[in-house]
Parts: C-alpha cells; structure tokens; sequence
C-alpha cells in the first residue's frame, strides 16, 4: 500500500462553506489599524490572560494600555472597534518521531493551560473563538461558553478538555460550526445540540458517546446541518433505527472507527449525502448493493473493515464518485472490467485485500483518476498498457501482488505521474528507460523485483523532482559516468543488491538532502571517503551493510539507523548520538574497548538495539548500563571480552543477551532474575561456572533459546528448567553437568507442538525491515546461523557432559524437536521406544554413552532424519529396517554389535550377527581342545626339559645325584 495514503475530499458542493473558515480565522488584524480597542473589552482580555498559563509567552503583546485590536491572535471589527474574533490555536504542530528533546519541549511550552475567565462574557461581540490543540487537561468545558451568544464559530479540538459537555451550550443559537473533536468528553446525552438551529458542521469525535444513545434522534433533526462528524465514539448497532424522515441538508456523514458490525440501514434514507465514512468499524459480510442507489454520492470510505465478499456491480454504476476506498478489507474475486464505468473518480484504493485476477485494461477509460491503489493482493497477468491513457494520474501503486512480465513502455507517457510503486512483484526484463520521462516523478520504487541489465545516467535524465528513490533487490548494475552529476536530490536512495562498485560511489557526493540511504551488498570494495562523512546531510537511515568496504570511523551524522555490518572496517568503534535507536556493527575488525561508546555521554541513550559481534573488541564489559534503559536486543558475541557480567547489565529489559564466544567467567550472578523478558540468551564459549540456577526457570519464564554450551557449568541439571513452556531450543553441551536427565522434559510444552509458526521476529522496525534474531545452533553436527526460520528450529543439545542414569522414556513426547543430541555422556540402559514417535526429528546423536539393547523397532518411523549417530554404545541386534536408517553410513554405527543393513555383518534368525555366533562356537570348541593340547605339550615340556639331559648326559646325571646323597646326608 502507498505511502502517501489517501484522503477523504470534501464535496464540492459544499466548499463554498468551507472556504469561509480559513478566511475567517486568519483575518488579520492589520485592518484595525486605525482604530483603538474598547476599554472594557481590554480589561475583559487581560484578566482572561491573567489566569491562563503562557510558558512561551505567546500573549507578551497582551499588555495594559495596549491597542488590543493589535494584540496577538485579536481580531477587531473593521468600523466598530469590537473584539469579534480570537484565535489562539496552538501555534506548533506536535513534533515527530525523530524529534530532539528541545523540539519536543518548545512545542509543549507553546501551548496555553491553566482556568478560562468569565471576562470573556464581556465581549458582547465575539463571533469567532478557537482555542484548539492546547492544553487545559485538568478542566472541564466552561459552562459560560454557553452564553456567548453572537458565537457562530467555536472550535475547541484538541484541547483537553474533560469530562460532560455543558448543556447550555444548546443556547447558541446562532452558532453554525462547532468543533469539539480530540477531547476527553463523556456526554450522557445529546439533548443540548437540538438547540442549535443554525448549525452547519458538528464534530464530536472521540468522545464518548456510548451512553448518548439519544445521538440518532438529535443530531439528524438538525434543520441546517450539513456536516456530521462522529469518529471513535464508540457508537454500536441500534437495530431500532431503519430509517430518518428528516435532515436532507446532510451531505457528510462520519462515522469512521466506530463499532458498527454492519452498515446501518437508516444511512440509505438520508438520501442527500455526498460523503460517507464507515472506515475502521467492523463491518462483516457484503458491501450492500443499496449504495447503488445513492446517486449522489461522490465519496465512499468502507476501508479497514470486515468485508469478504466480491465487489458489487452496484458500485461501478456510481457515476459522480470521485473517492472510493475499500482497502484492508477481505474482499475477494477480481476487478470487473465495468470498473471503467467510473468515469468521475479521482481515487481509487482497494489495497490490502485478496482480489485475484488481472487489473482489467478499462481502467484506461479512467480519465479523471490520479490515484490508483491496488497494493498487497493477489493480482496476476501484466501491468497493462492502457495505464498510458491515464493523464491525470499522480498515484499508481500495484505493489505487493503477483504481476509478471515488464514494465510497459507506456508509463513514460504519464507526465502527471508523482508516485509509482511496483515493488515486490515478478516483474522482469530491463529497467525502463521511459522511467526517465516522468518529469513530475517523486517516488519511483520498483524494489523487489526480477528486474536486470544496465542502469545509465540517462534512465534518470529528467528525473528533476526525484525525492525517493527505490529500487534494492533487483538484478541491475549502475554504470554512470565518473563524472556524472544527478539532475535530483533525492532524500532517501535504496539501492541494496545492485552492483555499484567497485568503488564507493562519487555521484552521492552531490546528494545535499540525503536522509536515508541503503547501498547494501551492492559489491563496493573500497576505502569509506572522507568526503561522504562529511555531508551537510544529517542522515535518518545509513546501510552499508555487506560490502568489503574498509578503513576508520570516527563518528556517524545519523540519528535513527546504522548498519555497517560485514565489512571491514578497523579502528575503535565511532561515536554516534545517543538518541541513536539501531545500530547494527557486526562482523567487522574494530578493535579497542566498549568503554568510549557505553559510558562517554551522561545522556540517557535511546538505542533499543547494538550489534556489535564479530570484532576485535577487548577488555571488560563496563559498568555503566543505566543509561540505556530502552535497551532491548544486545550482541556482544564472538570478541575478545574478558571479566565478569557487569552489574547494571541486569537493570535493563534486554530480549536478547548474546555474550557468546568470549573469555568472560564467574558465575550467573543472581541479579539476571531482573530480566524478565529475556527471549534468548547465549552465555556459550566462555568459562563460567557453578550450578545451572534454579531460578531461571522461575524467573526467565519467556525464554525461547537458552545456550549455556562449551563452559564450565557442573552440578545437575535443575528441574526448574521444566517450567519454561516457551523454550525451543536447551544447549547445555560441553559441560561438567552431572547427575540424570529430568523425567519432567516433557513440560516443556513448545518443543511437544508440532503445529510450527515462524513468528520469532522483533516487533521494531528497521529501515522498514522487521529485525530477524539470528541465533547461532549446533544441529546435525555442524554450528549454523538460524534467522528467518528460527521460529522453526526446536532442538536439545546436553552432548558432552558427565550425565548418568536412563534416557527417560517422557523425553518422546517433545514431538516438535528436530534435533536431539545426549552424545558423549555415561547414560545406561536401553533406548526409549518413544523416540520413536519423534517423527519430526532430523538429527539424532546418542554416540559414545554406555547404553544397552537394540535400536527400538520405531525408529523406522523417522522419515527424516538426515543426521543419525549411535555409535560406541553397548548395543546389539539387528538395525531396523526403514528407508532413513538404511541410508547411513558404517561409521553411525560403528562400536556396538549390530548387524542387518547398511552393515555389512548379516543377522541369524533370531538377530544375532552370523559372525558372532560362528566366532562364538568356534572359541568354544578352541578352548576345549587348546587345553588338552597345552597339558600335552606341558608334560611333554617339561618331562624332556628335565629327565631327557639326565638320561642322556653323564655329567648332569652324577652331579645330580651328589645331590640328592648331599640333602639325605643332612637330613
């Protein structure tokens, strides 16, 4: 849907009213200036001053003695002298979001407050009274407004006022427009409005109305009311009401963001209107075909509603309407080609639905349309060539839809052309070089396309009032001139995924209005030049993400998002402003410490998220966290960061904690019970050490990623751990973790779904991007970073501890994990059938344990795995026969006494491998005779080792028996 959004325009037949407003309220009061104000009237505006609060001073001309026909916001009768008119609106619109806390401050000060003084019934006069858009929160509307009775126009919007509104406002007769919209109002009826005879415009929004049930009756009584607006007072369906016999002056009817759950019938009886608003209600069901008979009606608002029907034909008769806005809806079926009946709309949006089909040629017959809205359906077929004929067109926005082929020629030949979206399509082919005759063209964005080639300077030749151009993930490389100079200055400039390089591009220098810029992965292999930080610009979005570009960073002019990430850019990190909300420095090679950044400004930072991963930062974490309190994603992962967690770091409310891959130690300090919404943490690859706490299954309950791995953790695993139903992935690998695995795994209830939805994304946005956590996992024995899926991702890692006991057969019913690794611990006993019922898992590790028995049968049910380890256990038996097991390598199996495919060994009946029980036999047997061959050859040893040198040598033989004669002479 377009950014520039649509607005509801008022009927021509009632400018002519309208118009006089204006010119009343900036009359000047210049006209005055040979006449001096009345003195009762003086001293009746001093003493309304005197008990006002002015913290800007706005009414410094208000001063005794004064003319005050030439006072500040006065307007004086041009022959009488009478004060007739105030205008005291307040001066300042609201600041935005980027807003410095001085513009916040003067804006808020420019607003007057404080008691309204019944001087001002001394001005007998006063025809004209505009207090809007200040600041009186603490008081109700004064009930002496009611008795200002020359009042025609009153206009108290956005004033603050609360509380009832005064019935005796009903006494002004006189009065024809009345403005108490954006108040604090709680009226309990409507009685008082019958009163205004001459009313012409009533705008209530915003109040409550939801006890004013008497609204319909009063109201549409009114004899000269021509406009009615009643947005977001809670008004309902009152079945009671069908039809109203009077009010046919009213031409506008407002009744947008209500809680109407169907069109009100009574509405098709005023048969007079020219505008009417039913946005933002909940209206279900179809578009009724009675607005085919409101023939007059030139503007028809049904947008962010409930509807889910097909577009009726009765609206394509609707000859005289000039607004149509059916966006954000449900509406289904296609776009009749009858829609080139609509001969007098300027507007037309039915964004946001699911309408299939092509855009039909007849919009061509559309002469009078400048704004075309079909975004974010389910539109197919071509862009046609009809759009051509559309002369007046300003707005053409098909984004966000199905559409194919290229873009047609025949959009050069719109030179009233300000906005065009065709972004995220499949749209192919090369970047039109009729782009560069739409000379009136401010918005060009055709990102996220098919689109290829070469982009010269002469595809932008006329392209003079370019502001924003938009155009990242495309095929396309821009080929300029070195010398060339853009004939626009663009304010925001996407070019992510185009091949710019390799040098930084030197027509950007030229750019003196730059604010958002995105030249990512856009192959720039350069020095960052001197001259581009040095813009006057002050950027709100900087991404020069994933380039090789190079060298320091001092400092950085941007003041809403940074992302440098992967690159390789050296030297401390650069300073930046503290109101800084992303910032995003991963993967690069700055070096130095945390301490310049973290602690140098006593300001109250505003960053919400820092990344700054994968560099060569050094020292301790510092103290000094208290100012960033709207802290929420932090990565400081994979530096040189030594110490311990620094205190204050645990007085924020981070989501996201990543130290991993650092030299931190210590243990988890008690304080990270105060980071309650903590979604992921990742302590892994550091050296910390003690129990796993208890507490973080009491404490951290939304964990959804919990990666204590590769530490020195010990103690046993804490049962607390179980309350944590929104964990999807436990690493506790690479530990000295001892003890049982808890039979109560099976509480952990997000890793038991199997129903899966990718939702773990961050709710802020960045550079209209939503910010993916990416979280490095160890699945399938390889270390991976996990980012848009990782929503997806269900795993449990306890690999390399010291664990003992029994795999407990409750860990089957965590059915949604993909991976399960208890590899290389001194678990007992026999495998769970129940992981067989896993169906989901694609990684299994159960290696290097002590475990006995077969492979369960159930396993053949593992239809996924593609990962699959049991090797050296104590396992036997025949491997089950499924076409997953069957695919593995000897090595999954290797040390055990297994047989059956993909082994070779093959099983007996009963199955055992044949070579174990042959080898079992044949040991046997060999036991039995290698006994009575080693008695044989004993004796036979040792009889002729003895006797046979006796027998046969004469020497041995004697001194053998002087022997013996020697013993028995002794004995």
């Amino acid at each position: 849907m377009a950014i520039a959004t649509m607005t509801t325009p008022l009927p021509i037949s009632f400018f002519p009213f309208l118009l006089l407003i204006p010119a009343i309220c900036f009359t000047i009061c210049h006209a005055n200036s040979n006449l001096l104000c009345i003195q009762s009237e003086r001293e009746a505006l001093l003493k309304f001053k005197n008990h006002l609060i002015d913290p800007s001073n706005r009414l410094s001309s208000w001063v005794e003695g004064g003319d005050c026909c030439e006072w500040t916001g006065v307007v004086c009768h041009n022959s009488t002298g009478h004060v007739n008119q105030l205008h005291l609106a307040a001066p300042l619109s609201e600041p935005d979001d980027f807003a410095t806390n001085a513009e916040w401050e003067a804006s808020y000060n420019s607003l007057l407050g404080g008691k309204i003084n019944p001087s001002l019934l001394e001005l007998k006069h006063l025809s004209s009274l505009d207090l809007s858009n200040n600041n009186f929160s603490s008081i109700h509307i004064p009930k002496f407004f009611g008795l200002l009775e020359s009042l025609t126009y009153l206009n108290l919007s956005g004033a603050r006022f609360l509380g009832a509104i005064p019935h005796n406002l009903g006494n002004l007769s006189k009065l024809q427009y009345l403005d108490l919209e954006g108040n604090d109002l709680e009226p309990k009826s409507l009685q008082w409005v019958s009163g205004l005879s001459s009313l012409q415009y009533l705008d209530l929004s915003s109040a409550n109305l939801s006890k004013a049930t008497d609204w319909v009756q009063v109201t549409f009584k009114l004899p000269s009311l021509l406009e009615l607006h009643l947005l977001g007072c809670g008004l309902e369906d009152d079945p009671s009401f069908n039809s109203i016999n009077s009010s046919k002056s009213l031409v506008v009817l407002d009744l947008s963001f209500n809680r109407f759950s169907s069109v009100p019938k009574w509405i098709f009886s005023l048969h007079g209107l020219v505008s009417i608003d039913l946005s933002g209600n909940s209206l279900e069901g179809q578009i009724p075909d009675y607005f085919g008979n409101t023939s007059f009606l030139e503007v028809l608002d049904l947008s962010l509603n409930n509807l889910n029907s097909s577009i009726p034909n009765s609206l394509y008769s609707l000859n005289r309407l000039q607004f149509l806005s059916l966006g954000q809806n449900q509406l289904q079926g296609t776009i009749s080609s009858a829609i080139g009946n609509l001969s007098s709309v300027t507007q037309l949006d039915v964004s946001v639905n699911q309408l299939n089909g092509q855009i039909p040629l007849s919009i061509g017959q559309l002469s009078s349309l400048e704004e075309f809205d079909v975004s974010e359906n389910q539109l197919n077929g071509q862009i046609p060539l009809s759009i051509g004929e559309l002369s007046s067109l300003k707005l053409f926005d098909v984004s966000k839809n199905q559409l194919s082929g290229q873009i047609p020629l025949s959009i050069g030949q719109l030179s009233s052309l300000e906005v065009l979206y065709v972004s995220e399509n499949q749209l192919n082919g090369t970047f039109p070089l009729s782009f560069g005759r739409l000379e009136s063209l401010e918005t060009l964005n055709c990102g996220y396309n098919l689109l290829e080639g070469v982009v010269s300077e002469t595809h932008f030749s006329n392209l003079t009032r370019l502001t924003t151009l938009a155009a990242s993930h495309n095929r396309l490389r821009f080929e300029p001139n070195s010398s060339w100079i853009p004939p626009f200055q663009c304010e925001s400039i996407e070019l992510g995924h185009w091949h710019l390089g390799p040098k930084f591009p030197h027509w950007l220098k030229f750019q003196k209005k730059l604010s958002s810029l995105d030249i990512s992965y856009a192959g720039i292999s350069d020095v960052m030049p001197t001259w581009f930080l040095n813009l006057p610009t002050q950027f709100d979005c900087l991404n020069l993400s994933s380039n090789q570009l190079r060298g320091e960073i001092p400092y950085l002019n941007v003041r809403d998002t940074v992302d440098l990430s992967s690159n390789r850019f050296i030297g401390p990190l650069p300073r930046v402003f503290p109101t800084l909300p992303f910032l995003m420095l991963s993967n690069n090679s700055f070096s130095g410490s945390l301490f310049e950044l973290l602690c140098n400004s006593s300001s109250e930072k505003r960053t919400v998220i820092l990344y700054i991963d994968k560099n060569l930062i050094s020292g301790d974490i510092p103290d000094c966290w208290n100012d960033w309190q709207l802290l929420e994603l932090l990565n400081l992962g994979s530096n040189n960061l030594t110490g311990k967690i620094p205190p204050s770091l645990w007085n924020l409310n981070l989501r996201m904690l990543n130290l991993r891959n650092n030299t931190l130690f210590g243990e988890l300090p008690s304080t990270l019970q105060n980071s309650p919404h903590l979604i992921m943490l990742d302590l892994s690859e550091n050296h910390f050490s003690g129990n796993v706490p208890a507490w973080i299954g009491d404490k951290l309950s939304n964990l959804v990623i919990l990666s204590l791995r590769s530490n020195n953790f010990d103690g046993h695993i804490p049962h607390k751990i179980c309350d944590l139903q929104f964990l999807q992935n436990l690493d506790l690998a690479h530990n000295n973790i001892s003890g049982v695995i808890p039979k109560c795994f099976n509480n952990l209830t997000a890793m038991a779904t199997t129903n899966k939805t990718n939702n773990f994304v961050f709710s802020e946005s960045v550079d209209a991007a939503l910010v993916i956590l990416i979280a490095l996992l160890v699945l399938k024995g390889r270390e991976d970073e996990y980012g848009s899926t990782l929503g997806l991702v269900m795993s449990m890692d306890l690999s390399a501890n010291s664990l003992t006991g029994e795999i407990p057969k409750e860990i089957g019913s965590l059915a949604g994990l993909l991976s399960l690794n208890f590899s290389g611990n001194l678990l007992t006993g026999n495998i769970p059938d129940s992981i067989g019922k896993m169906e989901l898992m694609e990684s299994l590790d159960l290696s290097m344990n002590r475990l006995n028995g077969e492979i369960p049968p159930s396993f053949s049910n593992l239809n996924f795995l593609n990962h699959f380890n049991v090797s050296y256990n104590n396992l036997t038996g025949q491997i089950p026969t499924s076409t997953q097991l069957q695919s593995f390598e000897n090595l999954s199996y290797v040390g055990n006494h297994l047989c059956g495919p993909p082994l070779t060994k093959n099983c007996t009946s009963k199955g055992i491998p044949i070579d174990v029980a042959n080898n079992g036999s044949s040991r046997e047997g060999s036991k039995v005779n290698w006994l009575y061959v080693s008695i044989v050859l004993g004796f036979v040893m040792g009889f002729w080792g003895v006797v046979a040198p006796l027998f046969f040598i004469r020497s041995w033989r004697h001194a053998y028996y002087r022997k013996l004669d020697h013993i028995c002479g002794k004995l």
